[in-house]
């Protein structure tokens, strides 16, 4: 099989997989190129209420296919910016489940998730240092959020490769499972996600992620959207809520 981006949706959950296990999922400029339009077609889908992204098999992702670089570095780290910003952008919730080595690009993508869960022994790089590469400015910034300025320096200075459990500590990683365990964890999380409402995820996105321009836009989805009194009757009532909310089609 061709390397590629595979996907699927079940019970609400698209499920993308980086398929490219004789380089150990890594990302070639196709893939680069592949992964905005496909996600905009499952923001699009109503019956879409989260995401998860990972690797085919033992490894998440090395990283981008260096032979990829051989031509222009300069167009192949703009790719990979447009994907880690549509996957940043994707207006559902969407969680990396990490094995193995999830490393430059791999570790690009997973950052560019809201959520990272991992099996234990997976190993996390950001390694431009060991090629001479910029890191992106965008990518930089968002490491800087999810680990601060100390951590994000050591990871980029070093090129070095952290276990999970460091990861953890980092705030790089959400949770740390044991081998057999992460997909029963993700399964069950998604679940968790998809029956929560999608009103109040997709308000707190945008807030989490610094937008400062739309709190009127959220106060009247919250007045007419009707999830608040389904929410509240739920409650009173003692009963599982059935939120109707979904994010709007775009355009």
């Amino acid at each position: 099989m061709e390397p590629q981006l595979l996907h699927g949706v079940t019970d609400s959950v698209a499920t993308v997989v980086v398929h490219h296990p004789a380089k150990r999922n890594a990302m070639t400029a196709a893939m680069w190129r592949a992964l905005p339009p496909l996600l905009d077609t499952l923001a699009a889908d109503p019956g879409v209420r989260a995401l998860v992204l990972t690797g085919e098999g033992a490894t998440f992702c090395a990283g981008a296919d260096i032979s990829t670089l051989r031509g222009s570095p300069r167009e192949a780290q703009k790719l990979a910016v447009a994907a880690e910003e549509a996957l940043a952008a994707f207006p559902k919730p969407t969680l990396a489940a990490v094995r193995g080595h999830c490393v430059g690009g791999g570790a690009q993508l997973a950052a560019a998730c809201d959520l990272r869960f991992a099996r234990a022994d997976s190993l996390f790089g950001i390694t431009p240092a060991k090629l001479g590469i910029v890191y992106p400015a965008s990518a930089t910034r968002r490491l800087v959020a999810l680990v601060g300025p100390a951590s994000a320096k050591y990871l980029l200075f070093s090129g070095e490769l952290i276990d999970a459990e460091r990861a953890l500590r980092t705030g790089l990683v959400d949770e740390v499972l044991p081998e057999g365990r992460l997909g029963k964890r993700v399964a069950e999380f998604t679940r968790t996600l998809v029956a929560r409402s999608a009103l109040t995820q997709a308000a707190a996105k945008e807030f989490a992620d610094g937008r400062t321009d739309r709190d009127e836009h959220w106060a009247a989805q919250a007045r007419g959207g009707g999830d608040t009194a389904e929410g509240v009757a739920a409650f009173l009532e003692r009963r599982p809520p059935r939120f109707t909310w979904n994010v709007p089609p775009p355009g």
